[in-house]
């Protein structure tokens, strides 16, 4: 499986990405929101798009279908119930569909709602896994909710089937929000030298050569899977010790949104 991660440079700070297959040079899109920016990628690798996938329908993920289709003539996949929300989409998906690209690669879907409540993921069927998690999981932290997602499902897909994801899973989220995201940790967690360490390695690095975190990384860095952190939970007045992961996380999410 052959992957590229493409920075747009825009103020969403969004991340696009081909995957591709060695032998057929077939690619997947996802979440071609600059179709230029993609679409010129591929020809600079030779790779043929034959494919198009939304994890979700906000406008800065599918906004670019519509001129790649036009240019490739690929097929639009996403979820399935957000058939009315994305114009011209041809595959509905489900948890354990699988997306096919050429003839060596084989993505797994899960349907992770929170962020939106027609959110997917794709996990990779390689010796080494990759998840491509659009806006449920960010590197140092996840997305909100609020525009149709929900802060409590969205707990429910981070912490029993994200964090259920083997440690050396390599994430590559939407968008770059790392910097934001590991100072928001070191807030609520200000002893956590993982993260600290990382804020300064990360803080003045090139978007177009992102460093690409892993699950197990992220179980150290990341407040959203530190729910169980004495630190963390002290820093919530509302919160008893005793407090549950999922009150944890909520607590997060909210302050997340107003930090």
């Amino acid at each position: 499986m052959l992957v590229e991660q493409i920075w747009t440079d825009n103020p969403l700070r969004n991340f696009h990405y081909l995957v591709a297959c060695a032998e057929t040079r077939e690619a997947l899109a996802i979440d071609p929101f600059d179709h230029q920016l993609v679409l010129k990628r591929a020809e600079a690798l030779g790779w043929k798009i034959t494919q198009i996938l939304n994890t979700h329908e906000h406008f800065d993920h599918i906004d670019g279908n519509q001129a790649m289709v036009a240019a490739t003539g690929a097929v639009v996949l996403a979820h399935a119930n957000a058939r009315d929300k994305i114009a011209g989409m041809n595959t509905g998906l489900h948890a354990g569909s699988v997306v096919r690209v050429g003839s060596t690669v084989e993505l797994e879907v899960l349907d992770t709602p929170g962020h939106t409540m027609s959110h997917i993921c794709l996990l990779s069927k390689t010796q080494v896994p990759a998840l491509f998690s659009g806006d449920t999981i960010f590197n140092a932290g996840v997305g909100h909710c609020h525009y149709g997602g929900d802060p409590d499902v969205l707990a429910n897909t981070v912490l029993s089937q994200v964090a259920a994801l083997p440690d050396k899973t390599l994430l590559y989220p939407g968008h770059d929000y790392i910097v934001n995201n590991l100072r928001f940790t070191l807030d609520r967690e200000p002893n956590n030298s993982a993260a600290a360490e990382l804020l300064q390695q990360v803080e003045s690095q090139d978007p177009n050569q992102a460093l690409i975190t892993n699950l197990g990384q992220e179980r150290q860095i990341n407040t959203f899977f530190r729910t169980q952190s004495p630190e963390i939970i002290q820093n919530f007045a509302q919160l008893s010790p005793e407090a549950s992961p999922t009150e944890v996380f909520l607590a997060l999410r909210d302050c997340r949104n107003s930090w």
